[in-house]
């Protein structure tokens, strides 16, 4: 099966929504999906960051929120 979408037409806040709707589908069966190895080691780091007080958390919504923002 082919689609065809035009992504360089798409405004970045519609392919922020269909990389999220790609991802809500691909997670919904985690048992197939495996994260690379550098996945695991940038996880690390963000800890170290984190513990370190150089990281803040942040809730998801509001993450999106200020990546919508970023890419307008």
């Amino acid at each position: 099966m082919e689609n065809s979408i035009d992504i360089e037409r798409m405004s970045k806040e519609e392919k922020l929504i269909i990389m999220e709707k790609i991802w809500e589908e691909l997670s919904k069966d985690d048992t197939e999906l495996s994260s690379p190895s550098w996945h695991q080691r940038e996880l690390q780091k963000t800890e170290e960051r984190f513990c370190a007080g150089k990281e803040k958390l942040m809730d998801w919504e509001e993450a999106k929120k200020e990546l919508r923002k970023i890419s307008k």
